[in-house]
């Protein structure tokens, strides 16, 4: 996707005469300069070496905010994070009831400390495809953060998507008929071929994995020491605060036509579409075709932008209004992950657009 023209984000008296394009004031034109490059994410960087960039965002919280909801996606770059403790005190910063553990996650990671996490452990050959972060359930971070340890040797991006646009990019009959109809999420924990049931609740107790189930309003069975798990939740919802509809789910993550084919003729020769690991089916518990699925990868591609990591960038995500995914890399990699302001799935079936 190309880009167009960078729209600067200004401050008042930063320039005499200099006009207010996007009415966006942070005040304190002295301590950061902020760009707006057209379809990508804003960056702010600070004019000197003092700038805490904790406490700046305390203390810009609102204007930033609206910086977030206009472009999606905030990229905070030379402010001198340098490890976990400094990220996850600048992830705490725009306020909320604090960082979110990764329970009911859908990939391999490790808590770094506190609610910091690695980013998803994947071989580094393997391409993340665009996701909008626990969009499979209905409970989910409204805020990502992202903070780049050691960018690779190359590679390595953290790429993004307006999922406003992606929405707009599906042909509208299948976007009425997800939309009509929602995305229904099943898991089989316990096969040995994906998360196991207690990495994925953090716990080794059934009874707390049941629980935990309950609380997030999860269908579940057990046979032995397997579960299985299965939820409807909306393919396309409403961001709280712009109204802004946006393409919000895990279908072609969770269906089997994202194997590869020997991989997906292999599972289901072994275990049947029932037994898989992990499927995603209309609401209604119909099939999903996979011409519907190639659409809507067609359409995360033609939206995707993909920018390098430098070290010690952070990088905040709006988790409605922007998708992300991982580019393969070679080489050390370490990104970290924190996930805030926790927020249930609007429930109501939204009008298509």
């Amino acid at each position: 996707m190309t880009t167009g023209p960078t729209d600067q984000f200004t401050f008042p008296g930063t320039l005499p005469g200099t006009p207010r394009r996007r009415g966006i004031d942070l005040s304190a034109p002295e301590l950061v300069t902020i760009d707006a490059p057209a379809g990508a994410a804003a960056v702010v960087r600070p004019r000197t070496a003092e700038v805490d960039l904790a406490d700046w965002l305390r203390n810009h919280r609102r204007q930033v905010e609206r910086l977030l909801h206009d472009r999606g996606a905030v990229r905070f770059q030379r402010f001198g994070v340098t490890d976990a403790a400094g990220f996850e005190q600048v992830s705490r910063s725009l306020g909320g009831d604090g960082l979110l553990d990764y329970v009911y996650g859908s990939t391999p990671r490790h808590r770094e400390k506190g609610g910091v996490y690695t980013s998803t452990e994947y071989p580094a050959d393997q391409t993340i495809p665009q996701h909008n972060e626990m969009a499979y359930a209905r409970r989910w971070p409204m805020k990502l953060w992202f903070f780049c340890r050691l960018p690779a040797a190359s590679g390595g991006a953290t790429p993004l998507a307006d999922s406003r646009r992606v929405l707009r990019r599906i042909d509208p009959a299948l976007r009425r008929r997800f939309t009509e109809r929602g995305v229904r999420y099943v898991r089989n924990y316990g096969g040995g071929l994906d998360l196991s049931w207690q990495q994925a609740f953090e716990t080794g107790d059934r009874a707390e994995a049941e629980r935990a189930c309950r609380d997030l309003g999860l269908e579940f069975a057990w046979s032995g020491d397997r579960l299985r798990t299965w939820q409807v939740c909306p393919a396309v919802v409403r961001h709280p605060v712009t109204g802004e509809a946006a393409w919000f789910n895990q279908a072609h993550l969770f269906h089997p036509s994202s194997l590869p084919a020997e991989v997906r003729d292999s599972l289901l020769a072994a275990s049947g579409e029932e037994d898989l690991p992990r499927n995603a089916q209309y609401g209604d518990g119909t099939r999903i075709e996979d011409s519907a699925l190639e659409e809507i990868r067609r359409a995360f591609e033609a939206e995707t932008v993909a920018e390098p990591w430098s070290a010690g960038e952070v990088l905040l995500i709006d988790n409605v209004l922007m998708s992300h995914g991982r580019q393969p890399y070679q080489g050390p990699r370490k990104v970290l992950v924190a996930m805030t302001d926790p927020r249930q799935t609007i429930s109501d079936q939204e009008d298509d657009q």
